[in-house]
């Protein structure tokens, strides 16, 4: 199998990080070479935060180039504009439609790019935009927005269901499961 590249993208404390764990660990059971990479910028501080996930039979590195990424998976508009480069030609966009305003916006400096997802589709992304924020909301918790991109992600794989719930058993407290489980739920089904 040719190789797969996923970048997950998102500020900092919206759970990106337990993303590519649960996606890492779903692969990996499934048999596959997976390489996981992390790369902070000032995420405790709401900063820009992105992880690559490579699989396939044999993977050497973890790092996705620019025009490479099969899939951007985005907590947040900006963030996925911000890395929309890196996206190869075909490949898929899914964002949440959240807007989390970034410092130049907050100060007044800026202003929030309001055609953000237009302008992606304009440069021949295949946007999947999707409201993560309400239906995690919907779940149980605003905070399970990584989850229900995780359940749109899937659609895309030829993954049984049953398998991404187990991943999500593996890598999420036990008090949590039940929540993420519906959160994975509503993003597969919405």
């Amino acid at each position: 199998m040719a190789t797969k590249n996923i970048m997950i993208v998102g500020v900092g404390g919206q759970g990106s990080l337990l993303a590519s764990k649960l996606l890492g660990r779903l692969l990996v059971d499934e048999g596959y070479d997976v390489k996981v990479s992390e790369v902070h910028g000032m995420s405790q501080r709401g900063g820009s935060v992105v992880t690559y996930v490579k699989f396939g039979d044999r993977v050497y590195s973890p790092v996705i180039e620019k025009g490479e990424a099969d899939f951007i998976v985005s907590f947040e508009k900006i963030e996925a504009a911000r890395y929309i480069g890196n996206l190869r030609s075909g490949g898929t966009v899914i964002v949440n439609t959240q807007q989390i305003d970034p410092m130049p916006v907050i100060i007044g400096a800026e202003t929030y790019p309001e055609a953000v997802l237009d302008e992606m589709k304009e440069k021949g992304a295949d946007v999947d935009a999707i409201d993560a924020l309400s239906l995690a909301s919907e779940a149980g918790s605003a905070k399970a927005c990584n989850i229900v991109l995780m359940g749109r992600l899937a659609k895309y794989f030829d993954i049984p269901y049953e398998k991404w719930e187990a991943a999500i058993e593996k890598c999420v407290k036990p008090n949590f499961v039940e929540i993420n489980k519906k959160a994975f739920s509503l993003g597969y089904k919405a």
